[in-house]
């Protein structure tokens, strides 16, 4: 069974902005003004809310105790719950992709670090659910992206093969564990990277959704 597996934020969906507005929150009820730019930050955004509030933290001269760092984290989460898709959107042509895909008999799948019921909700929410056979989070195994077998999880769990499976994503997270998978990896130009992710040498780049179904075809005939 041939399949194509996709990581979530910046690569399906720009989730960038709800996202900062989540840490931003954390900011704003301590009495701080807002540190972080949905725009300038997005970046940062896809690595997580750890990363965020530390870019905060240190925007605003900040040494936080542990204990409120965990408190923001907290905090962070169920104001982001709470607001997944405010702002976030799919990406161009994302739902014709899919459709397209699955028509010519791919199993898709999600692999995101995102948690899985946050991720879960959030592409409910954004109307593409119905497309996936399987969606793992960061913590629907022991381990995660980059760790192979997140990967490997996501695949076994959609009963496809890897040696006919491809890895969609938008950093070097998702680079690293196809590699570490064996598993070939396209990396989409539209993220928060832009053309950088050329650098990370992937077996392809996308620019378009499109495109997709076309190299999809090509990488797995290869």
């Amino acid at each position: 069974m041939k399949s194509v597996v996709f990581d979530l934020d910046g690569t399906l969906a720009d989730t960038s902005a709800d996202l900062i507005a989540a840490a931003n929150a954390c900011f704003i009820k301590s009495g701080d003004k807002p540190p972080l730019n949905a725009t300038r930050d997005a970046r940062t955004a896809f690595r997580g809310g750890r990363a965020m509030l530390a870019l905060g933290y240190s925007r605003l001269d900040m040494t936080p105790p542990d204990a409120q760092i965990r408190a923001d984290i907290q905090y962070l989460l169920k104001f982001y719950a709470e607001n997944l898709d405010t702002h976030s959107f799919l990406y161009d042509g994302v739902e014709d992709c899919l459709k397209m895909l699955q028509s010519q008999g791919y199993q898709l799948g999600i692999c995101t670090n995102k948690y899985e019921a946050l991720a879960d909700d959030l592409v409910k929410r954004l109307g593409i659910r119905n497309y996936f056979s399987a969606l793992l989070g960061s913590d629907s195994l022991p381990v995660r992206k980059p760790d192979a077998g997140h990967l490997l999880g996501t695949i076994e769990r959609m009963g496809a093969n890897p040696s006919k499976s491809v890895l969609i994503g938008d950093t070097a997270t998702d680079r690293d564990a196809a590699k570490n998978a064996c598993v070939p990896c396209v990396l989409v130009t539209f993220g928060s990277d832009g053309h950088g992710v050329a650098d990370l040498e992937p077996e392809a780049l996308l620019h378009h959704y499109d495109d997709l179904p076309d190299l999809v075809a090509q990488i797995i005939k290869a």
